[in-house]
C-alpha cells in the first residue's frame, strides 16, 4: 500500500529529496501502523461514499419531492438521508481516533528516539551547541513527522477520495458541466506548490526564532545572579524583545504565505461554480433538463470543493511538515562516537594503576593540548596534577572518563587500554567530583542516591555522614526529602559540593578523581570535607585535580604539567628541594596567601 503511495506522489507534488524523506518517514514509522492506517482508510472510504451519496440524493429530493410531490418518496428519502449521515458520523471519530493514536505513538517515538541520540552523543557534541536546542527539538520537530504522515493519509484518503467520489458523481449527471469543473484544477495545483516551497523557507526562520527565544529563558533562568549583579536587565530584555520580534515576524509571514491559497482557490472554485451554473441554467430553462439532476450535480461540485482545495494544499501542509522531519533525520543521522558493539568487553580493575602512555590530543587543529603526556598513578595512592590554567590538566582527567578520545598514544588501567573497554563499565568504577557540581531536580536523597541506584537508606545516611553532609540535612524542615531546586539553587555551593561527595561515597568505586572538589567550601567545611576524603580515598587510586596546593601537599606523587606534558613529578618535599616549577607556584601561592593574612591583620 505504502509503494503505491509513493508512485503516486513521485513527482507530482514533491521534489526527489522530499520524496526521499515521506519514504523514509513510511519506512521508519508508518509501517508499523499498517493496520491502523487501512482502518482509517476504511473509515475515509465510507466518508466518501456517504458524502457522495448525499449529492446523489439530491436530485432525489429536488424530482420526486417537490417535483412529483410523492409522499412515500419524502419519507424514504429523510430516512436514507438519517442513514447516510449516521455512517459518516460513526466513520469520522473512527477515522479521527485511530489517527490521532498513531500521531501520537509517532511523537512519542521520536521524542525517544532524540533522547537516546542525546544520551549516545560525546562531549565534543554539546560543547558544539546551546542546549536549547534540544528543547526546541523535542518541542518542534518530534511532532513533524505524526503531521506529515496524517497529512498524507488524510489528503489521499479522505480527500481524494470523497473528491473522486463526487467527480463520479458529477460525470453521470452531466459530463460536460463535469468537463468545465474541472478544468481549472492544474492551475491550482501549480500555483499552491509554489506557496508551499516558500512555506518551507519561512517555517525554518520561524524555528530559528523559537529556539533564540528559549535560548534567551533559558539563559537568563540559570544566570539569574549575574544578570542582577551586573544590571543586565535591559540588555537580556532588549535580546529577547528581538527573539520575539523575529519569531512573531516569522510566524505573520508564515500565516500569510499559507493563506494565499484560500485568494486563489476560493477564485478559482467561484468560476467552476459560475461556469456550471450559467450552462446547467440554461439547459434547464433552454432544453428541458431535469432540475433534480442538475441540483444533484450543483450539490456535489461545491461538496467537493472543500476536499479538493484540501488536496491542492497537499503539498503546503506536508511541505511544512518535512520541514521538521528533515531536521529530526539530520539529527538521528548524526554519528554517534560512543555507540559501542555489544560484544565489547568489560573493563575489570583490580590494583587501579593508572598509565598515561605518551597521549596527545588537540580540540582544534594545529591546537596541542595534551603533548605526549605520559604519568602513571600507582595503586592505593594519591596523585595530584597541578600547573597553571590551561595546561592540560582537566582534559586529562576527562580522558579518563573517555570524555574525549586521545589522538595518539593509549591510557591504561592495570595494563588494560580502555579504548578496548566498553565506557560504561569503565565510567562504573570510577568516583568523580568535579568542580561544577551539578544537583538534579529531586529531592537530597534523590541525588545522593544517584551514585549507586537502588541504595538503601542507612547507606544513603552513611554517605552523607562520611561527606560532612548530614548534620546540615537534618536541619532542614523536611531532612532529606528537602528539594534540591533546579542545578541545586536552594543549597549554597559548600552543600551542593558536600552532596556531590557524598555521591561518590555511595559509589565505593575503586578509582577515584577529584578536580577541585573543595573549591566551593569555606575554611571551616574544607578541613571537614579534606578528613572524608582522606577516608573515601584511602586504599583507592585518586588523582585530584587542585590549584590550592596546600590540599594536595600529602600526596604520594605530584605531577606539574605544563604545556599538556609532565615537566616535573615527585613528593612535595622532592619537588621544593629541586627548586624547579613547582617551588616557584608554591612560593607565588603562599607568598600571596601570607601578603592577604598580613594585610587582613593590619586592618584590624
Amino acid at each position: 500500500m505504502f509503494a503505491s503511495l509513493s508512485k503516486l506522489l513521485q513527482r507530482r507534488f514533491f521534489t526527489a529529496g522530499q520524496m526521499h524523506l515521506i519514504e523514509r518517514l513510511i519506512r521508519e514509522h508508518g509501517s508499523k501502523h499498517v493496520k491502523g492506517y487501512f482502518f482509517s482508510f476504511l473509515m475515509m472510504g465510507v466518508i466518501a461514499t456517504t458524502t457522495t451519496l448525499s449529492a446523489y440524493i439530491m436530485g432525489d429530493i429536488v424530482n420526486r419531492i417537490f417535483v412529483d410531490r410523492n409522499i412515500e418518496a419524502m419519507w424514504a428519502i429523510g430516512g436514507a438521508i438519517t442513514a447516510i449521515y449516521v455512517a459518516k458520523g460513526f466513520a469520522t471519530y473512527g477515522q479521527q481516533v485511530v489517527l490521532t493514536k498513531i500521531s501520537n505513538n509517532i511523537i512519542a517515538e521520536s521524542q525517544a528516539r532524540i533522547f537516546d541520540k542525546m544520551l549516545a552523543m560525546d562531549i565534543s557534541f554539546y560543547n558544539a551547541r546551546h542546549s536549547t536546542e534540544f528543547i526546541a527539538r523535542q518541542a518542534f520537530i518530534s511532532q513533524s513527522a505524526g503531521s506529515a504522515l496524517n497529512a498524507l493519509v488524510t489528503g489521499l484518503g479522505r480527500d481524494i477520495l470523497t473528491t473522486a467520489g463526487l467527480t463520479f458523481a458529477m460525470f453521470q449527471q452531466d459530463p460536460m458541466l463535469a468537463s468545465l469543473a474541472i478544468l481549472i484544477m492544474p492551475a491550482a495545483i501549480v500555483g499552491v506548490r509554489r506557496i508551499g516551497n516558500r512555506a518551507r523557507r519561512v517555517m525554518m526562520t520561524e524555528f530559528q526564532g523559537f529556539a533564540a527565544i528559549l535560548e534567551s529563558l533559558q539563559e537568563t533562568a540559570q544566570g539569574i545572579r549575574v544578570v542582577k549583579s551586573f544590571t543586565l536587565e535591559p540588555f537580556m530584555r532588549e535580546r529577547q524583545i528581538r527573539a520575539i520580534q523575529s519569531f512573531e515576524s516569522a510566524a505573520n509571514k508564515l500565516s500569510r504565505v499559507q493563506a494565499r491559497s484560500s485568494p486563489l482557490m476560493e477564485t478559482l472554485a467561484g468560476l467552476a461554480v459560475a461556469m456550471v451554473v450559467v450552462y446547467g441554467g440554461y439547459r434547464v430553462i433552454y432544453s428541458g433538463a431535469q432540475p433534480g439532476n442538475f441540483f444533484a450535480f450543483i450539490t456535489a461540485l461545491l461538496l467537493a470543493t472543500e476536499p479538493a482545495k484540501r488536496v491542492a494544499r497537499l503539498h503546503v501542509d506536508i511541505n511544512s511538515a518535512l520541514l521538521g522531519v528533515g531536521m529530526l533525520f539530520e539529527f538521528l543521522d548524526e554519528p554517534t562516537p560512543e555507540t559501542e558493539p555489544a560484544t565489547m568487553p568489560d573493563l575489570k580493575i583490580a590494583a587501579g594503576r593508572v598509565e598515561f602512555a605518551d597521549v596527545e590530543f588537540s580540540y582544534r587543529s594545529g591546537e596541542m593540548v595534551l603533548n605526549k603526556l605520559s604519568l602513571i598513578a600507582e595503586p592505593g595512592q594519591t596523585t595530584a596534577l597541578v600547573g597553571r590554567s590551561g595546561g592540560g590538566k582537566t582534559t586529562a582527567m576527562s580522558m579518563i572518563l573517555r570524555f574525549y578520545e586521545p589522538t595518539a598514544g593509549a591510557i591504561l588501567i592495570d595494563g588494560q587500554d580502555i579504548s578496548a573497554y566498553s565506557r560504561r563499565s569503565l565510567r562504573s568504577q570510577i568516583g568523580y567530583v568535579g568542580q561544577d557540581t551539578f544537583l538534579f531536580k529531586g529531592s537530597i536523597r534523590d541525588n545522593i542516591g544517584f551514585g549507586r541506584p537502588g541504595a538503601s537508606e542507612d547507606e544513603i545516611v552513611a554517605a552523607a555522614k562520611a561527606a560532612f553532609a548530614h548534620d546540615f540535612i537534618m536541619s532542614f524542615e523536611k531532612g532529606y526529602d528537602s528539594p534540591v531546586g533546579e542545578q541545586g539553587m536552594q543549597l549554597s555551593g559548600g552543600q551542593r559540593q558536600r552532596i556531590s561527595i557524598a555521591r561518590a561515597f555511595l559509589k565505593d568505586a575503586p578509582l577515584i578523581l577529584l578536580d577541585e572538589a573543595t573549591s566551593a567550601l569555606d575554611t571551616e567545611s574544607e578541613r571537614a570535607v579534606q578528613e572524608a576524603l582522606k577516608t573515601l580515598c584511602a586504599g583507592r587510586t585518586t588523582i585530584v585535580i587542585a590549584h590550592r596546593l596546600s590540599t594536595v601537599a600529602s600526596a604520594e606523587r605530584i605531577c606539574v604539567i605544563e604545556g599538556g606534558r609532565v615537566v616535573e613529578s615527585g613528593r612535595q618535599d622532592e619537588l621544593l628541594a629541586r627548586n624547579g616549577v613547582y617551588a616557584l607556584l608554591h612560593k607565588t601561592q603562599f607568598d600571596r596567601g601570607l601578603s592577604l593574612a598580613t594585610s587582613d591583620a593590619a586592618a584590624e
